[in-house]
């Protein structure tokens, strides 16, 4: 005989689940970390509390996988041909990232909490910043076999170098980056990599 699974067993809905991690950063960007309640996040969801807990043990969880979803789907690994293109793609999609009207608000109150809370910090680490920084190493790795960026490039360097002026200028000063930033940030990288640039055009001084 066959046997039947047995009946009532969970099944997680895809649209309930979008539901409720919407919700969630919602709540984020309103309440912030600390202030966060699976209560409310089930309430703005129209769900039962049961439906969080059937997805995440807790709090914590809930939150890092929401944003989690959220940074990755906003992830772009470009292939434009050259180290220039997909610099200055990358960098527009860092840009959009840190200034969504919703997450521009989640981040500053995120690096508070994940400053004095170590285990967030590991988990933030694990879950959005790494796999964010394995994708933008293969943008790395394909600029040094067309031979634009030198075989020994410090890729942990480069990763830092390139994200780290628009988060320290949004995220830090809170200062908007202005017209043709990008572009000029997007040289700046590249005289740092000591990577080529054919036919970059010429941009005055860049102030970060």
């Amino acid at each position: 005989m066959t046997r039947r699974p047995p009946t009532g067993a969970a099944v997680l809905q895809p649209t309930v689940t979008k539901a409720i991690v919407e919700a969630a950063l919602d709540e984020l960007a309103e309440q912030g970390y600390a202030r966060l309640s699976m209560e409310a996040v089930a309430r703005r969801a129209g769900v039962g509390k049961s439906a969080l807990y059937r997805r995440w043990r807790s709090k914590r969880e809930m939150t890092i996988s929401a944003i989690a979803e959220f940074s990755m789907e906003r992830v772009v690994v470009p292939d434009t041909g050259s180290l220039r293109g997909d610099l200055r793609a990358s960098l527009d999609s860092l840009l959009a990232w840190l200034t969504h009207p919703r997450f521009s608000r989640i981040m500053p109150d995120l690096v508070t909490e994940v400053a004095r809370d170590p285990e967030l910090a590991e988990v933030v680490e694990a879950m959005v910043g790494t796999p964010k920084r394995e994708r933008g190493a293969v943008m790395l790795q394909r600029a040094i076999k067309r031979g634009e960026l030198p075989p020994d490039t410090d890729l942990e360097l480069a990763l830092d170098l390139i994200a780290a002026p628009v988060y320290w200028r949004l995220v830090v000063r809170s200062v908007e980056p202005g017209a043709g930033y990008l572009d000029r940030l997007t040289d700046m990288i590249l005289r740092a990599l000591n990577g080529t640039a054919a036919g970059r055009p010429d941009h005055p001084p860049l102030a970060l």
